[in-house]
């Protein structure tokens, strides 16, 4: 498996390093570096990439300044010459921490440990198909049909996929559905994802599945009637 990457870093020398690194792994293809945030976020834009080897402390925006700017993040791997940043990196979900001088061993496992997470992550979105997905609830993994989805709601660290016939509490995120399902299915609140093939009717705060009202975001009413005309051709 080979991942594209990118590395970020302010300083020429470490840069370097981390780039001969790159080269001398055989699962990495360098796409670009950069030695401040505002260059790499240029990069990230044009191009979709699975990681970034990211320093924390550059000028004017740090690391933590470019990931929050990110509304879809690689796999990220901290390379810093502090460990006391540690802690809040792992916030951002970072795949490893690297502190400077990097070793090759440490490198190497490190770019192990993210293929791994890729291997895994491209094992779930396998599972949506276009016709069913498969979903794990209650220690089972259910196949529901797409047509037969009604709505999804988010509900802490869960979130609850209602169907014709059941309903069923998954332990994910609303972010990983959003990505995944087709897009007949929308995103119309925070807290809810729609199938706008089965909506019975809207007004300006609400959509109408049956006898079940779901609300809407208030800058979302263009899109759902974009949909719902799309979906009812």
């Amino acid at each position: 498996m080979t991942l594209t990457c990118i590395v970020v870093d302010d300083s020429f020398v470490q840069k370097l390093s981390i780039k001969k690194l790159v080269e001398h792994n055989s699962n990495l293809l360098l796409t670009g570096d950069y030695n401040n945030v505002m260059d790499a976020k240029k990069h990230l834009r044009n191009e979709k990439i699975d990681l970034i080897f990211l320093d924390i402390e550059m000028p004017v925006l740090s690391g933590f300044d470019l990931l929050d700017s990110l509304e879809d993040l690689p796999q990220i791997i901290f390379v810093t010459g502090k460990i006391e940043y540690a802690f809040k990196a792992f916030n951002y979900d970072a795949t490893d921490y690297l502190q400077k001088p990097v070793s090759a061993e440490k490198f190497n496992r490190a770019v192990s440990r993210a293929i791994e997470v890729k291997k895994l992550r491209d094992q779930k979105s396998n599972a949506f198909n276009n016709d069913f997905i498969f979903i794990k609830a209650n220690s089972k993994n259910i196949k529901l049909f797409l047509n037969e989805i009604k709505y999804l709601e988010a509900m802490g660290d869960y979130v609850k996929v209602v169907s014709d016939f059941n309903s069923y509490m998954v332990l994910s995120t609303m972010k990983h559905f959003e990505k995944n399902l087709p897009v007949n299915f929308m995103r119309v609140h925070k807290s809810f994802i729609v199938n706008m093939t089965r909506v019975e009717g809207f007004d300006h705060k609400n959509i109408l599945l049956g006898d079940v009202s779901i609300p809407i975001s208030r800058n979302k009413k263009q899109d759902i009637e974009s949909s719902i005309v799309s979906n009812s051709q």
